[in-house]
């Protein structure tokens, strides 16, 4: 009978409990999660920050939270977390104990691999009572997208040709400055005219400083990037670090052209994450928000070809038909096929400059050529 007793007590103990704990579980409870950075190159280090607050007079006794994240995230070991390893996503989770109005703030450092854009929806998140009895899920909406762009490389680790087309583009500048296309300010020089003095500039630096002004002749720089790893390849590539090397080389070059204030435009043949129906092309253009929004392309490019190479170049000798400026082309590509050679010489016909940059992973027919 002693018995009996013992398991009744026992069992309204543990219903009760369950209602006490298990069933406000998920009330008031409050979860954020946030990186560090929203845009960064791959290969840096950044910190997932979670916060959860129980804002009830009742204890959380354990409370489970789960995400998919891409595996290109690699979390540090000994990070708090549970991680079950996939091919092309991994589970996290993570496991709370809250006491009455508590916050809790855990920081969890990884390394983006990869470049890409990638999104976080929800998290879930469960709670119950002390054993397990009672459980209750529900999904957070989280809502962050983070831009990973490729990782830049040292413009001297680039192939040699590249030095010769950075030289061509500086030196095929005009000495004559255009007085209608600003780009900044700088110090007032010798001989500058007092019409050119930005007041604005030098009453908030304490010297004079004049307007900086472009070049009417500027040459346009175009990065291309050529999706294909061959001559015979279609669809999605088969050997994808060619092609990300390929595109760390255009982000260098990005990077290092506008960094001396030079325009910059990209272009591929291949499919994008935004979409689209033709290949991806933005003009040459100047200053960060530019680079940013070059590098953002560069993110999101699939490794996926949409039209040949040599297709490309003839759609570009037929658009600088009506062209009034000249264009300096760095081609970033695996292979050179004759198709690809005879476009290249269509546009050197035009007046305009093509520098293949090779890439290595390609067949043995590659070049280095400056046109």
């Amino acid at each position: 009978m002693a018995l009996l007793w013992l398991v009744i007590v026992g069992v309204i103990i543990i219903g009760v409990q369950g209602i006490w704990f298990g069933r406000p579980a998920l009330y008031k409870l409050k979860y954020t999660r946030q990186f560090s950075k929203m845009r960064c190159y791959a290969g840096d280090e950044l910190e997932m920050v979670e916060t959860i607050s129980n804002e009830k007079r009742i204890s959380v006794p354990w409370l489970r939270l789960e995400a998919m994240m891409p595996v290109s995230f690699v979390f540090r070991s000994g990070s708090g977390m549970d991680i079950s390893q996939g091919d092309i996503y991994q589970n996290h989770k993570s496991i709370f104990t809250l006491k009455p109005f508590t916050r809790i703030t855990r920081k969890h450092p990884f390394v983006c691999s990869r470049r890409g854009i990638y999104t976080l929806n929800t998290v879930t998140m469960t709670g119950g009572d002390l054993f397990g009895l009672w459980r209750i899920t529900k999904s957070i909406p989280v809502h962050l997208n983070m831009i990973v762009y490729p990782s830049l490389v040292h413009a001297e680790d680039l192939p040699a040709i590249y030095q010769v087309w950075q030289g061509e583009v500086e030196v095929s500048r005009w000495i004559v400055e255009d007085p209608f296309l600003i780009l900044g300010v700088r110090p007032y020089g010798a001989g500058d005219p007092m019409n050119r003095i930005h007041w604005k500039a030098s009453a908030r630096t304490g010297e004079l400083q004049v307007y900086k002004q472009g070049w009417t002749a500027d040459p346009q720089s175009w990065i291309v990037v050529n999706i294909q790893e061959s001559a015979d390849m279609w669809s999605v590539v088969t050997r994808p670090e060619t092609i990300e090397r390929a595109l760390r080389y255009a982000a260098t070059a990005a990077a290092d052209a506008i960094g001396r204030g030079l325009p910059a435009g990209f272009a591929h043949n291949g499919y994008r994450v935004s979409g689209g129906q033709d290949p991806l092309r933005i003009e040459p253009d100047y200053g960060s928000p530019h680079l940013e929004r070059l590098l953002e392309a560069m993110a999101e490019t699939e490794l996926k070809c949409m039209v040949p190479m040599e297709q490309f170049l003839s759609d570009e000798v037929q658009r600088n038909e009506e062209a009034q400026q000249a264009r300096s082309y760095l081609l970033i590509t695996s292979y050179v096929s004759p198709a690809m050679d005879h476009e290249i010489a269509r546009l050197h016909e035009q007046g305009h400059r093509v520098t293949v940059l090779p890439v290595e992973g390609g067949k043995s027919d590659s070049k280095a050529v400056s046109a």
